[in-house]
Order: C-alpha cells, then structure tokens, then sequence
C-alpha cells in the first residue's frame, strides 16, 4: 500500500516536470525545490502512516506508585489488570509493559518463548543474590541448568528423598501449632511456614539439618535471617530507582543488602566445601548418602563452588518462597470458608484412616500417594487458592528480538 502511494506520487509529479520540461532542465533552482518537494511528500506519507500504525497502552501508573504501594503490591497491581488486560507503568528511566491478557501470557511464555528472557535488566538487579543461577541467566546457561535440573527432579531417588524430608518437618510444625494452640499463644503463621519450608529445601538441597524452626544452630540462624532479608532487598530494586546509586556508595539497603548477602556466601560455601570433602572421602560412610541436590550435582558437573552456589539457591529459592506464600494464602482462604475446612478436613481423616490418638509423625507417613488421589476436596482448595493468589504472581521478560513488519 505504502509503495503504490510513493509510485503514485512520483508519477504525478513526472506528469509536471513534463509539461515544464524546458523550464526545470534550465534551472539548477527549480530541480532543487522538486527534490524538496518530492522530499516533503515522502516524509508526510511515511509519518502518516507509522502515526497511523503506532498505537500505546494505556498509562496505570508510574514506578512511585508501586513503591507507595509496596506494601500490598500484588494486590495493587492485581486491581489495575481488573481495569486494563494490558497497561503502561513509566518511570524515569524505563518503561514497562504488563499485561493479563492470556492470549499475550501464552504467547510470550509459550508460543514465542525463545524471544522473552530475563534479559540484562533482571540479570542486574538478580545477580548479586543469585548468581549466574536458573532464575538469572538466559541462553545457554539456561538450557544447560533446566536439562539438569529436570533429570534430577524427575529421579525417583530424590522424590523419595524430599517426600520423608517434608513429612518430618511438616510433623514437627504440627508439633509447635499444637503447643501454642494448648498454651492459647497468637503464632505468626507465615512466619512458621517460611521457617519450615526453609528447613525442608535445605535439607533437600545440602542433605544439612538448618532447623530453623527450633533455632538449634546460632549458625543456621543467621542464614535464614540473612537470607530472607536479602531476598526482600533483591526484591526492592525493582521499585527503588536510585539502587545502583546506593550500591556505589554502599549506603543504605543496599549496604546492607551487602551484608547479607556475605553471611549467606559464608555458611553455603562452607557447606559445599564440607560435601567436596565428604564425597571424595571414600572411608566416610555418610557419603555413600547422595540423596541431596547438592550431592547428585557433584556427580554430574564440575565442582566450581561458585557454580554450585549459584544453583542451590535459586533452588532453595524456588522451593522455599512459593511453598510457605501458598500455604499461608490456603490457611487463610480457610478460615474464611468455615465449611469448605470441614470438607476438606474430614476428607483427609477418611482418605488416611487416621485416628484420635494417633501422633503427628504417624499421621504424616499414613500422607501416601494413594491416600491423595483420594484428597479431591483437598486439591480443588489448593487450585483454587492458586488461582486466587498464585506463588509466582509476575514473571519478568524482556524481548530480545523485535521483529518489525511493514
């Protein structure tokens, strides 16, 4: 289309240089104004219509009210995607894109996958807590870590492995709910389930005891805290637009943020320099012991401790935050729905055959395969708590390739 109005264009002014054929080859002058004119033309047909094609999202919000509303984020933006399916947020030094749109979700996590990465922007903000680790990193480094991560996963070996882990803590958390429910204490619900889920991915990941819960290790302690503190730092960044200029100074959070972030470099070090150590010692019994992620890694790859580093803690990551947010969100949406509880609780008696007298431990094993696929009240709350408020509510991408079509 565009072609045919430049052709047309070209033509009607052909037609005029003909009739004043004599005049325009005799002054240098007039052959000059035709080029302008020609110019002027050209300009205004291609600026219509790149105005015409050019089209925005509407305007949410800026980056300062994300940071206003910080505190209730999710359910901040949760309310603009209610008003717009896709929408502009603008600050000033970038400009970002959401959308709720499902055709666009699908589209770029799926149909066009390989053109959305996390791109240099999170990579920034991401790295200095997690390294060149899963959540951080695109390309090839991607692809090497899924690869891995998925065959270790799917291992029967590990599934074992994590299921008798999360019974133990899960009974021991039991324990504690019990304790202060008989002692009449207000428990911080979330609180415990981050500390449990932590305990339980730990476990998983290292094959080390954290027991955060209890608070048995000064050392452990420290980590947790230090961890859970620089993950809501990293976090920070995404709205703070003056970071890198606190970084460089080392002021503020992000010193520290710093601070952290070496606590938790010190105790995971020292723990994959204690497995090198008991892997490579065949005298040692416990390492015939290779459950743990960290351990099965050891096996496949090299021991670059750095490596190592970087992906367990996008594991524990991954493994710790959406567990505890989900639970946290589930036990709520109980409480508010007093007979979908009942349901749910009186399932769980029937598909364990529990008994009253039975210990928490013992109820935990009697938690089989077989006794979930019974658990349908269970898994349609669980959905629905998801769906409601999912463990992973945004997922940054960036478009690494723009594809322009004329």
């Amino acid at each position: 289309m565009l072609r045919k109005q430049l052709k047309s264009v070209i033509h009607h002014l052909h037609l005029v240089s003909k009739v004043s054929m004599d005049f325009f080859l005799g002054s240098p002058l007039s052959i000059t104004a035709l080029v302008i004119i020609l110019g002027v033309l050209t300009v205004g047909i291609l600026g219509r219509k790149l105005k015409q094609k050019k089209k925005y999202h509407p305007i949410g919000g800026t980056v300062f009210n994300q940071l206003l509303n910080f505190n209730r984020l999710h359910h901040y933006m949760t309310d603009l995607a209610t008003k717009h399916k896709t929408y502009r947020l603008i600050s000033p030094f970038r400009n970002e894109v959401y959308t709720a749109y499902p055709p666009n979700v699908e589209y770029i996590l799926k149909t066009n996958f390989e053109n959305y990465g996390k791109g240099w922007y999170n990579y920034e903000i991401l790295r200095d807590l997690l390294g060149d680790g899963i959540f951080t990193v695109d390309g090839d480094k991607w692809r090497q870590q899924r690869k891995l991560s998925s065959y270790e996963f799917s291992t029967k070996v590990l599934r074992d492995f994590s299921s008798v882990v999360f019974k133990r803590n899960v009974a021991k958390l039991a324990q504690i709910l019990f304790e202060a429910a008989n002692s009449n204490q207000i428990m911080d619900m979330q609180v415990l389930f981050m500390k449990s889920t932590l305990d339980s991915i730990f476990k998983v990941a290292f094959g080390v005891e954290l027991d955060s819960m209890c608070g048995s290790s000064e050392e452990g302690d420290h980590f947790s805290t230090a961890f859970d503190d620089a993950s809501a730092m990293t976090l920070f960044r995404y709205v703070d637009v003056s970071w890198k200029i606190k970084k460089f100074l080392n002021i503020g959070s992000e010193a520290t943020l710093k601070k952290n972030i070496e606590v938790v470099d010190t105790f995971v070090y020292k723990l994959i320099r204690n497995k090198i150590e008991q892997m490579s010692n065949p005298q040692d019994d416990s390492s015939m012991k290779k459950e743990d992620i960290l351990s099965r890694f050891l096996q496949v790859t090299e021991t670059d401790p750095k490596y190592l580093r970087d992906i367990i803690l996008n594991f524990i990551i991954a493994g710790k935050d959406t567990t505890a947010t989900t639970l946290s969100w589930f036990i709520y949406m109980l409480c508010k729905h007093p007979a979908v509880q009942e349901k749910v609780a009186q399932e769980v008696k029937e598909a364990t055959n529990v008994k009253d007298n039975t210990n928490f431990a013992e109820f935990a094993d009697s938690i089989t395969e077989e006794a979930q696929e019974q658990m349908h009240h269970l898994h349609a709350a669980i959905t629905e708590t998801l769906r409601l408020y999912p463990a992973v509510p945004v997922v940054n991408k960036i478009l690494t390739t723009y594809i322009i079509a004329m």
